[in-house]
């Protein structure tokens, strides 16, 4: 017969009075995982459709240069609040070039718009409901008076039976983060959803982790 440690029987016991005094719904809730906090999509959303929108938003099809900037890397999961994996969750993706500007045509930044950075992509969890896609570290830019937007990529996420989110993702040990008054208005625990991890590096790119949590629709 297999054994079982002293401290995993004590675990067991712990999660079995916790199930006998909340109930095993009670208990499930208790132990879900936060949703990814919701943002705003921003006035930049892509008003003109393109032909590229692939993972690779450094590099349009046809084009002989790449984008400037420093080129990351962004791979993470989806799942549920139980930590369930999501498959074929689509994540539409956009964000400012290196400069700080969008491609679009009420961007009134004057900084000069990279014309090799492709800017906006659509792409889709794979059945662990892993993502992965390359691009430029966003620059800041001017938003109203003194404020000044730090390096963010916006997200649309969709799956039927989930509600859909349109989030913002940010990235850590950035000065302006703490000036930004999107993300101030976060609790830690929510910045800290929102955020990207550095997890290494390849060569010149930069690796980020960014994992999302969807609610469920409840019937």
């Amino acid at each position: 017969m297999k054994k079982i440690s002293r401290r995993k029987v004590i675990g067991l016991g712990v999660l079995g009075s916790f199930a006998s005094v909340l109930g095993s719904g009670s208990l499930a809730k208790a132990l879900a995982l936060m949703p990814t906090p919701e943002e705003t999509e921003g006035p930049f959303y892509p008003v003109k459709n393109q032909k590229d929108k692939d993972e690779d938003l450094t590099q349009i099809n046809g084009y002989v240069d790449d984008a400037s900037g420093q080129h990351i890397v962004v791979g993470g999961h989806v799942t549920d609040i139980y930590g369930n994996a999501v498959e074929n969750t689509l994540l539409d993706i956009w964000q400012a070039d290196a400069n700080g500007r969008y491609r679009h045509p009420r961007d009134s930044n004057k900084a000069k718009l990279d014309q090799n950075f492709q800017g906006w992509a659509i792409i889709q969890t794979d059945e662990k409901g892993s993502f992965r896609f390359k691009t430029v570290m966003p620059g800041a830019y001017p938003a109203s008076g003194t404020w000044i937007r730090p390096p963010h990529i916006h997200l649309k996420i969709f799956k039927p039976g989930y509600f859909p989110l349109t989030t913002q993702m940010y990235f850590p040990d950035q000065e302006l983060n703490k000036k930004d008054l999107l993300l101030s208005q976060k609790s830690i625990i929510e910045q800290s959803a929102m955020m990207a991890r550095e997890i290494g590096q390849q060569g010149n790119l930069i690796i980020y982790e960014y994992n999302v949590v969807l609610d469920l629709l409840r019937k």
